[in-house]
């Protein structure tokens, strides 16, 4: 069995690198709107058991709920933390395995996740790296294989992970799980590319039609 995770920050703390060029009200239905995009493309593939998302947050809550999802509701230890409190409850068996795509990568395509899945045919380690040394997406058969490692130049991290345990760690180039969300150039990629899924996509075209305040 393979579960989905999506980890979320809490609104009031999300994405404030946006806050240069979207106001805060923005910012968060922003957050929103790309999590439920990736719940959505999640709940799209069929091998996936499972979509949780793990969050401290009461209104990501309530809209990761309205959009399908599982919820694990928990104080914020720190990103990894979260992540693998949510992974051991959501695949609790020794030979589950667990994906976790990030809540704000708002392009993510089923197609492409279902093409992760299938790169690892047993134990070990999938991965979809994002444009700048990041990792997107982090398929782990078992859950336990190796520690989650998001962050900084994660996608090095998760490799060197995997060849210190011993399996093996496929690596996919795959666009629509290449960019998240941190910076006002993530957000022009993902526009100009058309790339976002349909919360997003609307929610940025009622953007751009809104005069400044």
């Amino acid at each position: 069995m393979i579960a989905a995770v999506v980890p979320a920050k809490s609104l009031s703390g999300a994405k404030s690198r946006l806050l240069r060029h979207l106001p805060r009200s923005a910012v968060e239905r922003l957050c929103l709107a790309m999590l439920c995009d990736v719940v959505d493309a999640l709940r799209a593939v069929p091998a996936l058991a499972k979509v949780a998302v793990v969050t401290p947050d009461q209104t990501v809550a309530a809209a990761a709920r309205s959009a399908g999802a599982e919820v694990v509701l928990r104080p914020d230890p720190g990103l990894n933390p979260a992540i693998e409190a949510a992974a051991a409850i959501v695949a609790p068996g020794g030979d589950d395995g667990v994906l976790v795509v990030l809540g704000d990568v708002a392009g993510a395509r089923p197609a492409e996740i279902e093409r992760l899945l299938r790169a690892l045919p047993g134990r070990g380690v999938a991965l979809a790296a994002s444009r700048d040394g990041g990792t997107c997406a982090l398929l782990r058969v078992p859950r336990d294989v190796i520690p989650a490692a998001f962050g900084r130049e994660s996608a090095r991290a998760h490799r060197e992970l995997a060849a210190r345990a011993g399996v093996p760690c496929v690596e996919l180039d795959l666009p629509s799980l290449a960019i998240d969300v941190d910076e006002p150039e993530d957000l022009a990629a993902l526009r100009e590319g058309g790339g976002a899924g349909a919360r997003t996509r609307a929610l940025l075209r009622e953007l751009a039609a809104t005069p400044p305040a």
